[in-house]
C-alpha cells in the first residue's frame, strides 16, 4: 500500500471516529452530569473494536492493510484517547515487558496530568504578561 493510500484510510477514519465520538458525547451528556459519560463510553468500545481489529489481524487474513488502518489508526485514534494506549500496554506485557508496562502507564497518566497542568500555567503566565 503506498503513502498516499495509507494516510487517506488514517484521516478517514479518524474523520469517522471523531464524529462519533461528538455524537455520543452528545448524546449522553446531560446538564449536571458528575460523569463524562460520553469520554467513558467512546474509550471502552474504542478499546473493544481495537482489542477485535488486532486480533482478527494476528489471526486471520480477513481484515485488508487499508481496512487496519482506518479501524485502528483512524476511527479508533479519533474516537477514543485511550485504545492505542491499552494496545501497546497489553502488547508489552504479553512479551514479559512489565516494568516497561508499568513506567509506560504511569508516564502516560501522570505526565498527562503534569503537561495539562504546565499548559494550564503556561496560558496564565501569558495573560498575566498582558496586563
Amino acid at each position: 500500500m503506498n503513502g498516499i493510500l495509507s494516510f487517506a484510510w488514517v484521516g478517514l477514519g479518524g474523520l469517522v471516529g471523531s464524529l462519533c465520538r461528538y455524537g455520543l458525547t452528545l448524546s449522553l451528556s446531560a446538564p449536571a452530569a458528575a460523569m463524562p459519560w460520553g469520554t467513558l463510553a467512546s474509550n471502552l468500545a474504542g478499546c473493544f473494536v481495537i482489542g477485535l481489529v488486532s486480533q482478527l489481524a494476528a489471526d486471520t487474513e480477513i481484515l485488508s492493510p487499508g481496512t487496519r488502518l482506518f479501524l485502528a489508526t483512524g476511527f479508533c485514534g479519533g474516537f477514543t484517547t485511550l485504545s492505542s494506549l491499552v494496545y501497546e500496554l497489553v502488547q508489552m506485557v504479553k512479551t514479559g515487558e512489565w516494568l516497561y508496562a508499568l513506567l509506560y502507564l504511569n508516564g502516560t497518566f501522570f505526565g498527562a496530568v503534569l503537561a495539562f497542568l504546565v499548559g494550564v500555567s503556561c496560558i496564565g503566565l501569558i495573560r498575566s504578561w498582558g496586563h
